[in-house]
C-alpha cells in the first residue's frame, strides 16, 4: 500500500507549503504541523461531570455570610451599635474571602458609618 501512495505521489505536483518544510529540513523524521493527521479528543467520565447541586451549594453558603453580614450592620443602626456594627464588619471580612465580594464590602461599609455615627455624631446630638 505505501508502494501505491509513493507512486502516486511522485506525478502529483507539490504546493508551496510556506517555509515548513525549509524549516523541518534539519531534523530527521520530522513532518510539517500541517501534514500531520492526529485525533485530540477526551474521555468523559463520571467523575469528570459538574454537577450543579455542589455549585450552587457551595453559591448559597458563601451569599449566606454576606447577607448576615448586612443584616448585622444595619440592625447596628438601630441596637447596640458598636457590638454589631463590629459583627458586622468581622462577618463581612468573611464573607470577601469567601467570595462574597459585593455583599461583604457593603456590610463593612454600614457596620463602619454605624459606629462612626455612634462615636462622633450622636454623643453632639
Amino acid at each position: 500500500m505505501d508502494e501505491f501512495q509513493h507512486e502516486k505521489n511522485k506525478d502529483a505536483q507539490v504546493p508551496p507549503n510556506h517555509g515548513e518544510r525549509d524549516k523541518n529540513q534539519d531534523f530527521v523524521g520530522i513532518e510539517p504541523d500541517s501534514s500531520r493527521n492526529e485525533e485530540y479528543a477526551a474521555e468523559m467520565t463520571v467523575d469528570d461531570l459538574d454537577r450543579s447541586d455542589e455549585v450552587s451549594g457551595k453559591s448559597d453558603t458563601t451569599t449566606m455570610y454576606g447577607w448576615i453580614a448586612i443584616a448585622l450592620s444595619v440592625i447596628s443602626f438601630f441596637v447596640w451599635p458598636i457590638v454589631l456594627g463590629a459583627a458586622g464588619i468581622i462577618f463581612g471580612f468573611i464573607s470577601r474571602s469567601r467570595g462574597a465580594d459585593t455583599l461583604g464590602n457593603i456590610a463593612i461599609a454600614a457596620g463602619a458609618i454605624s459606629i462612626l455615627i455612634t462615636l462622633f455624631i450622636l454623643p453632639f446630638v
